[in-house]
């Protein structure tokens, strides 16, 4: 019990906490926001933290696979290729990883490595969502189909890449696999896009979890405290979420995405201006940030006016947002251009 009252312990819930709300409010950065917390917060292994993460990950997904398949919304065919491709990359990537090195410093700044690059590689398919819903809305989007048909062979690859990406880092089960989904089912309506992504993400972050825990054991002292605060953080977000701006959020979590993967790639032993120069590392991490603050909303502009629409105003980035298959959004947004 003692455990569990530490400092460390309660950074632990607090960072499960902070992160389960916007889980809850937004539906994306779990891995992608979890795990380069507790890297940061210094609680434990790189190893040992993506072990954890999984496993509360598998627990607070399953609460909202569960609400989704009984409201219908998956769509269980798609769900299932891509499971099939997924579970078994889950499974076997923490092996590779392994197999790469048994000496455990080696082992960190590999993770950290993998990591760091999921972590941009995530940020950028949030950017790649909005661009595609933007072509859409000027060529005009696919009829909206519940039931499209299926691409086994595209959607069982997109199921071996987000698996293996997730069992060696804890990072895409939602973004990386969301945005293939949308470039593969762009008829595909929001309610079942997500729920989708939800059900297939239950047994590959499972697969994933099983997969690491073998490897390198389960830390209990970093399990526990993570579920005791991403649970009610996840409960909480879903429920205020109607009366937040997600879209402002989203953005929010884009630039923290990219400033953490910047500043892993460094932890992981990426020195371009030479060993010990962690301040000036610390300021182009923080310059990352601000670039994409400052220059990010100007190149968005300039990719709306190549399209024939002003540089700012609609439809906004959260129309967008919610336009794959979605008529009201798709009309909204249309009638505004």
């Amino acid at each position: 019990m003692s455990e569990l009252l530490t400092l460390t312990a309660l950074s632990i819930v607090a960072a499960g906490f902070f992160v389960g709300i916007v889980v809850g409010l937004t539906g994306m950065g779990g891995g992608a926001l979890m795990t380069p917390a507790l890297i940061f917060l210094g609680v434990g292994h790189t190893a040992s933290i993506v072990t954890a993460d999984l496993t509360a990950a598998a627990i607070y997904k399953t609460g909202g696979a569960i609400t989704h398949a009984r409201e219908g919304s998956p769509n269980l065919r798609l769900a299932g290729w891509l499971i099939a491709g997924s579970v078994p990359m889950a499974f076997i990537g923490p092996y590779l990883v392994s197999a790469l090195t048994d000496d455990t410093e080696q082992l960190e700044q590999t993770l950290k490595l993998c990591i760091g690059i999921a972590l941009l590689f995530a940020a950028s398919t949030y950017a790649l969502r909005l661009y595609i819903n933007l072509r859409r809305v000027r060529s005009g989007a696919a009829t909206p189909s519940e039931n499209p048909p299926i691409r086994p062979i595209p959607t069982l690859l997109v199921g071996m890449l987000g698996g293996l990406l997730v069992g060696i880092t804890s990072v895409g089960s939602g973004s990386v696999i969301m945005i293939a989904l949308l470039m593969l089912y762009p008829g595909l309506s929001a309610v079942k896009l997500v729920g989708t992504d939800l059900v297939q993400a239950v047994p590959l972050v499972l697969s994933a979890a099983i997969a690491n825990i073998l490897i390198h054991g389960l830390d209990w002292a970093l399990l526990i405290p993570l579920v005791i605060g991403s649970v009610p953080g996840t409960l909480i977000g879903s429920r205020i979420a109607p009366r937040v701006p997600q879209s402002v959020i989203r953005r929010g979590i884009v630039v923290v995405l990219t400033m953490s993967g910047v500043a892993l790639l460094f932890k992981a032993g990426l020195h371009p201006f030479g060993e010990g120069q962690e301040t000036l590392e610390a300021i182009v991490v923080a310059l990352v940030g601000i670039v994409m603050l400052v220059l990010v909303p100007v190149v968005w502009g300039l990719l709306r006016k190549q399209h024939g629409l002003p540089m700012f105003g609609a439809p906004t980035v959260a129309e967008l947002e919610k336009l794959p298959g979605d008529r009201k959004s798709r009309k909204a947004a249309k009638a505004r251009t």
